[in-house]
């Protein structure tokens, strides 16, 4: 959608940025009633921080116990979320790439028959550090998770490729929407694939996505040309 990020309150003047707050109530003295001032710009991304505190404590004595709540939660933040804020094209954030993460991985560790330790100890380490946006390593990874890591990944760069390629309609790069193509293609296959692809291959995805995203925002050619190797060296 196109919003006028800037309100203004009619009963105390106070000016705020929605693009900061996601609020339409006044900061200053609650009123309900404002106006939009400026230009319109394309925005889809909410300003609501996740926060998963009710679930960690309970997580450690029982994932089960909360993992229907638990990926309500995540859901609720994952469609509220975008990556263009203001008319500015965001990079795909850690925060966003773990949350999908978790939310499959809790999936994958209840449905298992005999989930073992690594697998929690995994699935814990994500829910613990997902709010500062800790992503483990590819090492770190273990075998039983890695579909999950891959489907996630896929999921979440599809979503990007969306705003992305929305992005490109006011800002046409014929270039940078050719790479966006090649890009999606992979995404096809990962997800045809069910994610069971290489970690590294997940991560490869979110470094050339990246690339590509600055490209496009600041004209880098070598960020074209790295997000392009790396496509290519994927097959």
């Amino acid at each position: 959608m196109e919003i006028r990020g800037r309100r203004r309150c009619k009963s105390c003047e106070h000016e705020w940025s929605y693009y900061e707050t996601g609020e339409v109530a006044c900061p200053a003295c609650g009123s309900m009633q404002s106006v939009g001032v400026g230009e319109r710009a394309r925005h889809t991304d909410s300003a609501d921080e996740l926060d998963l505190s009710a679930h960690r404590a309970a997580a450690e004595e029982s994932i089960a116990a909360v993992a229907d709540d638990l990926k309500t939660d995540l859901r609720t933040y994952l469609r509220a979320r975008g990556f263009i804020s203001g008319g500015e094209l965001r990079d795909p954030d850690d925060t966003y790439l773990a949350a999908r993460e978790l939310l499959h991985g809790v999936d994958v560790f209840v449905r298992r028959r005999d989930p073992d330790e690594a697998m929690e100890l995994y699935v814990l380490s994500l829910l613990n550090g997902v709010e500062r946006g800790d992503r483990p390593a590819p090492e770190a990874v273990p075998a039983a998770m890695s579909a999950a890591r891959g489907l996630a990944y896929a999921e979440s760069l599809n979503a990007f490729r969306r705003d992305f390629s929305t992005w490109l309609e006011e800002d046409p790069n014929p270039k940078a929407r050719r790479t966006l193509s090649t890009l999606g293609e992979h995404l096809k296959r990962v997800e045809a694939l069910q994610g069971d692809v290489p970690v590294e291959q997940s991560e490869s995805l979110v470094r050339a996505a990246r690339e590509l995203a600055a490209y496009a925002r600041e004209g880098d050619e070598s960020s074209l040309s790295n997000a392009r190797d790396r496509l290519s060296r994927l097959g």
